[in-house]
């Protein structure tokens, strides 16, 4: 149970890095469409890339699909953000959740380039 295979079934393998990704956010109405919008993107339809801060925070360690440094392309991404104010994420200030995010993208040198 212990062996890398049985460890990995499962998970994606992680792209090279370097890759550009690219975000709809058009698809982004709340955090967790966010959460779905930037698995898929990743990791094609119905990929995971965690469904909290934490959680994203934790895949971009690698081994969920993509190992930074690598960029990812936001378009529509004003779209999100206005999306994201307008609706709470669980009684928190929706504001700073997306910098929160995007402080969490620049820690682990993920290039976001906002369209």
């Amino acid at each position: 149970m212990w062996s890398r295979q049985y460890q990995r079934r499962g998970r994606p393998e992680d792209a090279a890095p370097g890759r550009v990704f690219t975000l709809d956010g058009r698809q982004v109405v709340d955090a967790d469409s966010l959460y779905c919008a930037l698995g898929e993107a990743i990791n094609g339809p119905g990929g995971n890339f965690g469904w909290n801060l934490a959680a994203v925070d934790d895949c971009l360690g690698g081994g969920f699909g993509a190992r930074p440094p690598f960029t990812l392309e936001w378009q529509d991404s004003g779209i999100a953000r206005s999306r994201l104010v307008n609706n709470q994420v669980r009684g928190r200030d929706t504001g700073a959740f997306f910098e929160v995010l995007l402080e969490i993208f620049a820690a682990h040198d993920i290039d976001v380039l906002l369209r």
